[in-house]
C-alpha cells in the first residue's frame, strides 16, 4: 500500500515533464517561424508545390495538349487533357523503367506513348523538357523543331490492334482478323456491334481513289524514267487539289506499277507484300491508330508499339470549356 503514492507521484512527474517539453518545442517552432525570412518562407512553399506537381504528374495524372488533328473528332487540336499514368504502371523517372502493373492496355483505350520516330536530344534535355512541361501543365514545351513548332515527342492514339491480330486496309477502311478467328471483320461493323461512341473520321471520299491510284502509277513511271501514258495523266487529273490523300494507297499503287515493270526486283515484291498482307501484331504489343485515319501518323507507318512503352491512358478533357462544353471523360 505504501508504494502506490510513489508510483502516482512518478507518473505525475513524467506527465508534467512530457507536457512541458512539448509546449517548449511548440514555442520554439513558433518563434523560429516568426524569425524566418519572408523570401525563404516563400521559396520553401514554392519548392513544396513544385515537388507535389512533379509527383502527381509523374506517378498519377499528367496534363497534355493535343497538337494535331489525328484524333478528330474524339480529341481536337488545342484540347488539354489529363492522362492516367498509374493505370499501366508509371515510370520511375522520365524516360526510365516503369513500375509493374496488373492492368494491360485494352482494345479501344486512348493511349499515350513515346513517338518511335522521335530523335532524342539526350537524357538531360529530355528530363528537363518533361519537368518544365509538367510544371506548366503543358503550357510550355521547350522541345521544338527548326520552325518553332513543338516536336511530336509523345503520341496519343487509340489501341486498335492487339496481340495476335492481323489488320489490312482497303481504300482507307480497316479489316481485322482477330487472334484465334478465321473470319475477317470490318472495323466499323465491329465498332457498331460493341456500341463504342467514337467516330472513325475520313477526309477522303472513296470516289477519289481511282485518281489517287493513277497518281501513284505516275510516280512509278517517274521513278523508272519512262514517259507517263496520257491515259494515266488524265485519270490522275485533279489529284493536286486533294489536301489529305491516303498516302498508303498512293504508295501501294506506286509499288504495284513498279512490281509489274520489274518483276525480278525482290525489293519491290517485299515492299508490296507489306501493303497486301497488312500488319501482324505480336503478343505484348499494340497497333495504335488515329481516329482521323487520313490525317494520322500512327502504327500503320511505324508498326506496333510495346506495351511497356505505353505511358498512360487518356482520362479527361479539362479544357476548353468554351465556345462549347468539351470538358469530360475521354471515350
Amino acid at each position: 500500500m505504501s508504494g502506490k503514492p510513489d508510483f502516482f507521484d512518478r507518473l505525475q512527474s513524467l506527465t508534467e515533464a512530457y507536457l512541458t517539453r512539448r509546449a517548449r518545442i511548440r514555442r520554439l517552432k513558433k518563434e523560429k517561424q516568426r524569425r524566418k525570412n519572408f523570401v525563404l518562407d516563400w521559396v520553401e512553399a514554392f519548392l513544396w508545390a513544385v515537388g507535389m506537381v512533379l509527383l502527381i504528374n509523374q506517378y498519377l495524372f499528367q496534363a497534355y495538349q493535343i497538337p494535331s488533328g489525328s484524333m478528330i473528332d474524339t480529341l481536337l487540336i488545342g484540347d488539354r487533357i489529363f492522362v492516367n499514368k498509374i493505370v499501366y504502371g508509371p515510370e520511375l523517372l522520365p524516360g526510365l523503367a516503369k513500375l509493374p502493373s496488373p492492368v494491360k492496355p485494352k482494345r479501344n483505350d486512348i493511349i499515350i506513348f513515346e513517338n518511335p520516330s522521335y530523335i532524342s536530344q539526350g537524357p538531360v534535355f529530355d528530363i528537363a523538357q518533361r519537368i518544365i512541361y509538367m510544371l506548366t501543365f503543358s503550357l510550355v514545351d521547350i522541345d521544338r523543331d527548326e520552325k518553332g513548332q513543338p516536336k511530336a515527342h509523345f503520341l496519343i492514339k487509340r489501341a486498335v490492334g492487339m496481340g495476335g491480330d492481323r489488320l489490312v486496309m482497303e481504300k482507307g477502311e480497316m479489316r481485322i482478323l482477330f487472334s484465334g478467328e478465321d473470319r475477317w471483320v470490318n472495323e466499323r461493323d465491329y465498332q457498331a456491334g460493341r456500341g463504342w461512341p467514337h467516330r472513325i473520321s475520313r477526309l477522303m471520299d472513296e470516289t477519289q481513289y481511282p485518281a489517287l491510284e493513277a497518281a501513284g502509277g505516275m510516280t512509278a513511271y517517274a521513278d523508272l524514267g519512262i514517259p507517263v501514258p496520257a491515259g494515266l495523266q488524265s485519270a490522275a487529273a485533279g489529284i493536286g487539289n486533294l489536301r489529305y490523300p491516303d498516302y498508303l494507297a498512293h504508295e501501294r499503287a506506286r509499288l504495284e506499277t513498279l512490281r509489274g515493270a520489274l518483276p525480278q526486283d525482290e525489293r519491290y515484291r517485299m515492299l508490296l507484300a507489306r501493303h497486301r498482307l497488312g500488319w501482324y501484331v505480336p503478343e505484348g504489343r499494340v497497333l495504335p491508330l488515329g481516329d482521323n485515319r487520313d490525317n494520322s501518323r500512327d502504327g500503320r507507318y511505324f508498326g506496333p508499339v510495346r506495351e511497356s512503352k505505353i505511358l498512360g491512358k487518356g482520362a479527361l478533357i479539362y479544357w476548353p470549356m468554351l465556345p462549347r462544353w468539351r470538358a469530360g471523360p475521354i471515350r
